[in-house]
């Protein structure tokens, strides 16, 4: 993949397709598209590092989905259980499945772009569209910050339980140690994010002026014209969804 994808084909096609699918909304295609960035993950060999991240990521927002909408949703008609003012619906569940089955397909196609792209060459084929170059390495830093974010969580379980935090007792315990796990990390994200910024600007990457690059990236004319294409289907994916809710706006 790495080898015959030009960076911005492999960018629009994972924007292009989470795009598409969110506009769908459909839980099967999204579903689907899930499952797809799980084989090529695989065929690709990084399946060791996509699989774990979107887990880290997916697992406390569909169990945050589960209880916001399976438990509390107010338009749920269909009950299916009851404690309090607690209600599982038939609609809560389903509509939480179709947020988390969006989320899901969104959060695996980027993180499979994102570990099989070749950074160097993004950052080269930006420059050559004069993208400015704050925001081709601000991207760059962050495709290289993603595999280390699963690594960071872990030591900073590791870290919480020894000093006696109990975080594998049961779901309850699970959700109370959500919020401790996520604090310290965007923390240690955001102060990774400052002293990259000083790094860049100390090597005067802010100042502006021509840039020579010495990477060639080839781009094939085939790919140029992918590119064009998934951006119109995209485009009209969305065209098609906003026309399909005016009705529905204009009823309600």
């Amino acid at each position: 993949m790495r080898a015959r994808l030009h960076p911005l084909t492999a960018l629009t096609a994972a924007g292009s397709v989470a795009v598409i699918t969110v506009a769908a909304d459909s839980w099967l295609l999204s579903l689907a598209v899930a499952c797809a960035a799980g084989v090529l993950s695989v065929r690709a060999g990084v399946a060791g590092r996509v699989l774990p991240a979107a887990a880290v990521i997916l697992a406390p927002l569909c169990l945050s989905l589960l209880m916001l909408h399976g438990l509390f949703f107010p338009e749920g008609h269909t009950v299916l259980a009851q404690w309090g003012p607690a209600r599982v619906t038939t609609e809560g569940l389903g509509f939480a499945l179709d947020l988390a089955s969006r989320t899901a397909a969104c959060v695996m196609v980027f993180l499979l772009f994102s570990f099989t792209v070749n950074v160097p060459d993004l950052v080269s084929a930006l420059e050559a569209r004069r993208v400015p170059a704050q925001f081709g390495f601000v991207l760059a830093s962050t495709l290289t910050l993603l595999p280390a974010i699963a690594a960071r969580l872990d030591r900073i379980r590791q870290a919480q339980e020894s000093r006696g935090l109990v975080l594998r007792g049961g779901l309850l315990s699970r959700l109370g140690a959500v919020r401790l796990q996520m604090v310290p990390l965007v923390l240690a994200l955001v102060d990774d994010a400052g002293n990259r910024a000083q790094a860049l600007d100390a090597r005067g990457f802010g100042i502006g002026g021509p840039r020579t690059s010495y990477r060639d990236v080839a781009d094939p004319p085939a790919q140029r014209r992918f590119r064009a294409v998934a951006l119109l289907l995209a485009a009209v994916a969305v065209a098609l969804r906003l026309a399909a809710s005016w009705p529905a706006a204009g009823l309600s």
